[in-house]
């Protein structure tokens, strides 16, 4: 999840796009390599992941 303005995700999505992790087009987005994409992502992934593990157990 993204707290930023349409221009934000826009620039987000092509950075991601252009390392080949995501396919986005119209917003529609498909994830094409998830380990990828997870690596990409900042600490708080992981976090966040353990977090709701936690809460859903």
């Amino acid at each position: 999840m993204l707290g930023v303005r349409r221009v934000g995700v826009t620039k987000a999505a092509s950075s991601l796009q252009k390392q080949k992790l995501i396919s986005y087009s119209r917003g529609n987005i498909a994830i094409l390599d998830r380990p990828g994409l997870e690596a990409a992502a900042c600490s708080c992934y992981q976090a966040d992941k353990t977090t709701y593990a936690q809460m859903m157990s």
